[in-house]
């Protein structure tokens, strides 16, 4: 498969170095500046490449090095965003322990965009790599699903629908910039709607006045609407995960969103989270419309044993008794440091797990 989504693919994200996670902390205290930061932040950048072309992975991301999380720098990069609003969701470690979800943000203000999200990154990733490489931001329910419509200023808008509509704009602008960029490659991490396939969760929306059903909807929606003036040569891929602390925010299979995530997505791929039993079995990707392809998230970056070649094969042969074996491809089922709190593998454990990656898909698929 020479075009994206590619057989070995990585989420994006991959641990940041010490060095550079107390770099950034000093800035935030003005104890040293902006260049020295930069400096440290393109080493990471440069390593984060060095690794994945060790390892021989399909298409390379700059490890998410200049960002504290998957989503913040949406809320970084516009005007209209306030403070923190508490999340509802709990995250649930394998011990059973329990601790709040990441919070959302409150809009004060109309939200515009006044500065790129990712072009930047893009644009100096490009110059370090022939290889393919893709860009990533978080879908647009990313900035609603957390703090729901109560966070919303009606001063600002008069309902959620005008939101979205500025939040879509936001999108457009970023895809129309990365574009000119050169960038034929965009991967949206769609946390929410993967979150509302669990049913204690939907439970916990209607309590706060929300139609859970009505959401992934509206959600599927706003993603459609980001994309629709892409170029045709712009592949687009959705990443489907509840994150990587612990069990996460979520329980339950894809079974809910299934039929409208693959039948209505004006996408081209899917990243879906399958590395333990809490994701359900593969009976969704029955759905899987000709044409489009499915990353198996089969290597956990929960935890550090790095899964054997024949276990994923069994599974990816799983898979295929429900889809088209052409149609599927590998990949970790989230990033490795999707916050930059989450990074607890060691490099060489993140090198292993994605040199297993790109050993099975040359073994399955050539």
């Amino acid at each position: 498969m020479d075009n994206a989504p590619f057989r070995a693919e990585h989420i994006g994200s991959l641990p940041r170095p010490k060095a550079l996670l107390e770099a950034r902390k000093a800035r935030t205290e003005g104890k040293i500046l902006a260049e020295e930061l930069s400096r440290l932040e393109d080493e990471a950048v440069r390593a984060a490449v060095a690794l994945q072309e060790r390892v021989g992975i399909d298409c390379l991301t700059d490890g998410e090095m200049t960002k504290s999380s998957y989503r913040d720098f949406l809320f970084e990069s516009c005007e209209g965003f306030g403070g923190p609003v508490p999340s509802p969701l709990v995250f649930r470690q394998f011990d059973g322990k329990t601790f709040p979800g990441g919070a959302g943000r409150r809009v004060v203000g109309k939200v515009r965009r006044v500065k790129p999200l990712t072009v930047n990154d893009f644009v100096k990733l490009k110059t370090l790599t022939k290889k393919p490489i893709k860009a990533n931001v978080p879908a647009p329910s990313t900035a609603h699903l957390a703090s729901g419509d109560a966070a919303i200023d009606k001063s600002a808008y008069s309902d959620r629908a005008a939101y979205f509509a500025d939040l879509v704009q936001v999108y457009k602008e970023e895809i129309a910039d990365l574009a000119k960029q050169g960038c034929t490659y965009l991967q949206m991490d769609e946390v929410p709607l993967a979150l509302l396939c669990d049913p204690k969760n939907c439970e916990t929306f209607r309590a706060r006045g929300e139609d859970p059903d009505r959401l992934i909807g509206e959600y599927i929606d706003l993603i459609n609407r980001s994309v629709e003036g892409r170029p045709k040569n712009m592949t687009v891929a959705v990443h489907m995960c509840r994150g990587n602390i612990g069990h996460g925010m979520a329980d339950g299979g894809y079974e809910p969103i299934a039929e409208r995530m693959f039948g209505t997505l004006d996408v081209d791929g899917y990243f879906l989270e399958y590395d333990t039993p809490r994701a359900g079995d593969f009976a969704p990707l029955r759905f899987l419309p000709k044409g489009k392809v499915a990353a198996l998230g089969l290597v956990t970056t929960k935890k550090p044993e790095v899964e054997s070649a024949d276990a994923l094969k069994r599974r990816i042969d799983e898979a295929a008794k429900v889809a088209p074996l052409d149609q599927l491809a590998l990949c970790p089922q989230c990033g490795f440091s999707s916050n930059v709190g989450t990074g607890r593998f060691t490099p060489g454990t993140v090198e292993k797990k994605l040199a297993r990656i790109v050993e099975v898909a040359r073994q399955v698929w050539g």
